[in-house]
């Protein structure tokens, strides 16, 4: 299963749920996704708008990938064991006031935590071919403290 989480920005992030929902039926495989603030409503996945932080560990422990904005959910999936594949809210797109997001997905597929996905036309090449086995899944502190010191520059604006 392969699920797909937004969180809770208040901004939507259809550029990503349309795109899943548009592939969902070609990839041989059911997928979930967390939709978060949005009108979108998928066609061809089962959705739910919010859960809480224990119904998001669940989703990411069943999953054999998760599909998710650079955030937290990244923690949540890699508490898991489970890898995660990113695609960054973009300013472009008005998903976010800059593009931190950005930012912060090269930095983690530097660090091999995750691999970024930066042209959603690209998700279903990369859900289908990629080797899982290349992501290293680390249970340390360090992302967990690279992830708040992000946070905490973000909210001193």
């Amino acid at each position: 299963m392969i699920f797909v989480t937004v969180g809770m920005h208040t901004k939507a992030f259809d550029r990503l749920l349309k795109k899943m929902d548009e592939i969902a039926g070609t990839l041989g495989e059911e997928v979930v996704m967390q939709i978060g603030h949005t009108t979108f409503r998928p066609q061809n996945t089962k959705w739910f708008d919010f859960t809480d932080e224990a119904g998001i560990k669940e989703w990411c422990r069943k999953a054999r990938v998760v599909v998710t904005q650079p955030a937290m959910s990244i923690l949540d999936s890699q508490e898991q064991g489970t890898p995660v594949i990113v695609v960054p809210r973009l300013k472009k797109y008005n998903e976010v006031i800059d593009d931190h997001q950005l930012d912060f997905a090269k930095h983690l597929e530097r660090e091999g935590k995750v691999i970024a996905v930066y042209d959603v036309d690209k998700l279903e090449e990369v859900l289908r071919k990629i080797d899982f086995k290349s992501v290293k899944l680390v249970r340390d502190k360090r992302l967990v403290n690279a992830l708040n010191k992000h946070i905490e520059l973000i909210d001193r604006g």
